[in-house]
């Protein structure tokens, strides 16, 4: 069986300066049209966010990440009396 990739494991990114002096990040996926994310404050919060978007890509590329708990055992904690 083929292991399927993220949609954005062959993802592109560029940093773009805006005409206000902030920038955003031109995301390019094979086959799609190019998405903007903005606004970031610096050139380096719109790097900052490209290294973060490829580490989750690549951690749900992972095959573990598919068979990972929740974190929850079914049963919510309300506060309050109970």
């Amino acid at each position: 069986m083929a292991q399927r990739s993220h949609p954005h494991a062959e993802a592109t990114y560029r940093v773009i300066p805006l005409d206000d002096g902030a920038f955003a990040v031109e995301l390019t996926i094979p086959e799609t049209y190019p998405a903007k994310v903005s606004p970031f404050a610096t050139k380096a919060d719109a790097e900052a966010w490209i290294a973060e978007h490829r580490r989750r890509v690549q951690s749900e590329n992972e095959p573990s990440r598919w068979f990972r708990s929740s974190g929850t055992s079914g049963s919510k904690r309300r506060g309050g009396p109970g």
